[in-house]
């Protein structure tokens, strides 16, 4: 008995450094560009004990896109502690620096995995849809979670989520040469979350009541601190 779960924990740690190996491979070139040939070299492993482990590439990518999304996800979490515009910077940085480290990874995965719908099937297509929807309503609660609301209105859902559509464009737009200092995308996008709350809140006293739910507490040397600092200075005199 001892020696059966002994079996089944090395299947499993050798399945994991399998999808280590590929996510690695899959950050910096797309599915159709690495072969499993390529993945087995690089996890030190025959070709034909990478399909005793996986049936197939559409597989293996599918476990690795998981892997990624999982991480990206968890990027978001964020003790619920001190004010709110430095818990969103932190989560900014952690963001980005997820998007460094998986550069073409990250395009792949937000921009629909491209590869994988007309390589692997429009089954691993849709899969990957799947796994960014599931990164989306991580984020999405994470922040309602930040906020301190159990049911949010509809306007604050629309805020969010479209906040949320934005960090992905930002950063997709950022790889693109990186030619806008990383820091300072980090700190305009905390920047946005606040504004676009500022806009809705001009039409709606629910929201109205969030944004001061959102600048409670905050020390003028924060990050809405900054933005307030820098939009009285663009006003006329």
């Amino acid at each position: 008995m001892t020696t059966g779960v002994r079996r089944r924990m090395a299947v499993e740690e050798r399945r994991q450094q399998l999808i280590g190996v590929a996510l690695e491979l899959f950050s910096h070139r797309s599915p159709d560009e690495v072969s499993i040939d390529e993945i087995a070299a690089a996890a030190g492993i025959s070709r034909p004990l990478v399909y005793h482990y996986f049936p197939g590439k559409h597989s293996l990518y599918e476990a690795a896109l998981k892997r990624a999304a999982e991480d990206l996800a968890g990027r978001f979490v964020e003790p619920a502690e001190g004010p709110l515009g430095a818990r969103l910077l932190r989560v900014m940085g952690r963001f980005f620096d997820f998007v460094d480290e998986h550069g073409p990874g990250f395009s792949a995965l937000m921009r629909g995995g491209p590869a994988v719908s007309g390589t692997l099937g429009g089954e691993a297509s849709s899969a990957v849809g799947a796994l960014i929807d599931s990164v989306r309503q991580a984020a999405y609660e994470e922040i309602v979670r930040h906020l301190g609301i159990t049911a949010p209105p509809a306007r604050l859902e629309l805020v969010i989520r479209s906040w949320v559509s934005l960090a992905e464009a930002t950063a997709l737009i950022w790889l693109d040469g990186r030619r806008i200092p990383r820091a300072e995308l980090e700190l305009q996008l905390v920047h946005d979350l606040a504004a676009l709350a500022a806009v809705s809140a001009a039409y709606d006293a629910e929201m109205a009541a969030v944004l001061r739910r959102m600048l409670a507490d905050e020390p003028a040397d924060g990050p809405f601190g900054d933005l307030v600092t820098r939009l009285v200075a663009l006003a006329p005199r």
